[in-house]
């Protein structure tokens, strides 16, 4: 168990540290990537988020699995894909979350500087948690929920070998997974929906992700911050799991299906 937390949370804190910080040298002032050149901002984080989580699952998945997310984690257990059960969830989302947390405080620390030059208060808290672009709850509780299950059930298809396909009539099967690949899938993954499904949220499609900054951000003496708007703040806690357990129901159904 210590050695599934210590790996959650050195991944997590890889994920928000690499994830958040590129966020950060884009949107606060008289960094050397403010703007992200000229009109290149949201690839600029969508691609560094995607090369976050490569980094981050790379480097632990031989000692957790790399979850790194509690959404996925909870739909791990829920379609029964590996040996985690529901009494390691507890431990596999407690390290999340503070790895986040701690995550958060140290893009604060590295960017000190430039969050006193920078007077947008909303730009400072989008360095640390999501926001939608037009507030409606039902939209966003949507939009978080279909990125998640986007995000889980491709994962499933990539790195389960048990998802195969029968060839004729014989034993033979050609693997739906991408296997040995792990990582860059998963962060090309990312990527992907970051540039698509993005432009609504801001994709947080993991609840430690959003939760864990935005409790940084609520404590730090962050110099002219406004509220960590806590009336949205549940949304990307609850859709993401919503999400991540649809994933969960879908991909045990298509594993019965095509292995009958």
């Amino acid at each position: 168990m210590l050695k599934i937390f210590l790996a959650e949370l050195i991944g997590t804190f890889i994920l928000i540290v690499l994830g958040d910080g590129v966020v950060a040298n884009v949107v606060l002032n008289r960094t050397k990537g403010q703007g992200g050149g000229g009109g290149g901002a949201w690839i600029l984080i969508a691609a560094g988020w995607g090369m976050a989580v490569f980094v981050a699952v790379f480097c632990v998945a031989e000692y957790s699995g790399a979850h790194i997310n509690p959404a996925v984690t909870i739909a791990i257990a829920m379609a029964q894909k590996s040996k985690i059960t529901w009494q390691h969830v507890p431990v596999y989302i407690a390290a999340q979350m503070l790895g986040a947390f701690l995550g958060g405080i140290t893009v604060y620390l590295f960017y000190n500087r430039h969050f006193a030059v920078t007077e947008d208060a909303d730009a400072k808290l989008a360095v640390f948690c999501t926001a939608p672009n037009i507030r409606s709850n039902i939209t966003s509780f949507f939009c978080e929920t279909v990125a998640t299950f986007l995000l889980v059930f491709p994962i499933f298809l990539m790195v389960d070998p048990r998802l195969s396909l029968p060839l004729g009539t014989g034993t033979q099967s050609v693997a739906l997974g991408l296997g040995a690949l792990g990582a860059l899938p998963v962060g090309l993954l990312v990527f992907a929906i970051g540039m698509s499904l993005g432009g609504t949220t801001g994709y947080a499609i993991n609840p430690a992700r959003d939760l864990g900054p935005r409790l940084a951000h609520a404590i730090l003496p962050i110099p002219g911050k406004r509220d960590s708007d806590w009336s949205y703040a549940w949304i990307p806690v609850v859709a993401p799991i919503f999400g991540g357990a649809i994933a969960a129901m879908a991909s045990r159904i298509l594993a019965r299906w095509l292995t009958s």
